[in-house]
Parts: structure tokens; C-alpha cells; sequence
């Protein structure tokens, strides 16, 4: 399928997309892949705005020695983003306000199961009527409705999510006192004012759970959102940070430069 362009009078007159890598590992080829595509989408709208966004809500695995390898890997790519670095860590108070708004709705429990606890993706509710007491080593979960959400892909079209189906209630804060992805993403892109998340396509299931969260939170208009496909090492598994043939940093130290990088995948991009 062919990269559609992005309609700005579809999202608005500026374009604000991000790039939000967690500092869980070094970059790789597919983070770079997802790189092009949001620069591109940004720089093809006029005045598109880049943000960068260290998404290190996992302190357990987040390491500043993968972040400060990122943002070199970044700066030595020609990846330059509109305007400073915005990281999950220094949000707290963000986040808890954001919580508390959804605890004055009654929609937040506290939950003691983890993920061991049941099978599959999706939460059985388990916790959702045991009125446990918040505190230490319990998670936090939002209730959700039976709501379907639908959305229209940029590149792959209209799409309908049953968050209640797919995941349940939407876990916000983990068992460690850490925020969740889903959580801090939704919460992030709404005070950032982003209205375009660029992704890859492994992605595309939590943005019916993010539209309702955001929903909950206050956005009424949510971003758009263009999930690109994946660069994958074999036909059923994509790249992750754990393939160091793949890495950056490797990459460099074999004498690549940022523009072999760049064009190795620059045909892909416009594939896909």
C-alpha cells in the first residue's frame, strides 16, 4: 500500500508530531524507519513541528546511558526536533493530575493482579468491585465502558476498536508505582498539543484505549494517527532492541555513515 500524504486541513493548520523513543535500549533500524516518517510528515506540512520525547516512564529498564546514545545516534542521523527534550520522568505532577480527574469520575481502582494472574491481553476485571485501598505494591486501573471507538487511519483507513474487548480496564500505573505506557502517552500527547502520532503499524491496537482515555480526560478531538508498517528481521518477527546487527551504534562502528542509514531505508519509507 502507498504512504498517503498527510492531509493537514484534516488535523489543522500546523502539524505537531513527535518522536518518542524509550530509553530501554540503543537505536536501531526501526526506530530510524519510524524517524523518516515523522520528520516527513512534518516537514512536508508547512510549519510542521517535530518533538522529541523520552518516554522513560519504566524506571526499572529505562538507563540514561541508552538515552544519551539515543540522542547522539539522533543528532549524528540529522534528526533535529523543534524545541527541547521532554522526558516521562519529570512528569509526575502532570500525571497525578491527571489521575485525579479520572478518580473524581469514580473510573480509578485499585488493582493487586499482574499479568500472570490471567491469560491473554485482556483484564477480566477481577479487581474492578474488591474496593482494595490504594497503596504500595497494588496498580491502578481505569474502567471502561463497552464504548466502540472509530477512527480514521491515515494509511490504512477507517477502523473500529472495542477497548473493553480488547484489554478491559486500561492498567495507569503498574504494581512498581510506574505509569504505563498508555497512560503517559495519552496524557503526553494531549499537553503537548499533538494532533498527528506517526507509529508503527504494532501499535495500532492501543489507539482505540488511547482515544478513550483521552476521551475521559477531557480531548474531545483526538490527533490523527498513521501507523506505518514494520521493518521485520523475518516475515513474522519485527526488529527489536535486541538485534545488535541492526544497531545504530553498530552500524557506525562498521564505517557506515548517517546517509547509507538513511537511504538503505528511504526506499522502504516510500513503499510503505
Amino acid at each position: 500500500m502507498s504512504h498517503r500524504r498527510v492531509p493537514t486541513t484534516r488535523i489543522s493548520t500546523v502539524v505537531v508530531t513527535r518522536f518518542a523513543p524509550a530509553p530501554t535500549g540503543y537505536l536501531h533500524l526501526g526506530h530510524v524507519l519510524n524517524a523518516i516518517h515523522v520528520w516527513r510528515a512534518a516537514r512536508e506540512a508547512p510549519g510542521g513541528v517535530v518533538l522529541l520525547r523520552i518516554e522513560d516512564h519504566d524506571r526499572q529498564r529505562s538507563r540514561k546511558v541508552y538515552e544519551a546514545a539515543i540522542l547522539e545516534d539522533l543528532e549524528w542521523l540529522g534528526f533535529v526536533a523543534d524545541g527541547p527534550v521532554v522526558r516521562q520522568s519529570e512528569r509526575d505532577t502532570i500525571y497525578e493530575d491527571a489521575l485525579e480527574s479520572l478518580r473524581r469520575q469514580g473510573l480509578v481502582y485499585a488493582c493487586a493482579c499482574s499479568r500472570s494472574d490471567f491469560e491473554g491481553q485482556r483484564y477480566p476485571g477481577t479487581c474492578r468491585d474488591q474496593h482494595l485501598r490504594e497503596g504500595p505494591g497494588l496498580g491502578l486501573r481505569v474502567r471502561v465502558d463497552d464504548s466502540v471507538v472509530r477512527f480514521d487511519d491515515l494509511r490504512l483507513g477507517p477502523q473500529t476498536q472495542q477497548p473493553s474487548a480488547q484489554c478491559g480496564d486500561v492498567l495507569v500505573r503498574d504494581r512498581d508505582g510506574n505509569w504505563t505506557y498508555q497512560f503517559a502517552v495519552t496524557v503526553d500527547d494531549w499537553a503537548q498539543n499533538v494532533n498527528l502520532v506517526v507509529r508503527g503499524e504494532d501499535l495500532l491496537d492501543s489507539t482505540g484505549r488511547q482515544i478513550l482515555l483521552a476521551r475521559l480526560l477531557g480531548r474531545t478531538e483526538p490527533p490523527a494517527f498513521l501507523h506505518h508498517s514494520l521493518l521485520m528481521k523475518s516475515p513474522t518477527q519485527k526488529l527489536s532492541k535486541s538485534d545488535s546487527d541492526t544497531g545504530i551504534r553498530d552500524l557506525r562502528a562498521k564505517g557506515w555513515t548517517a546517509e547509507q542509514v538513511i537511504s538503505s531505508l528511504a526506499h522502504l519509507r516510500s513503499a510503505t
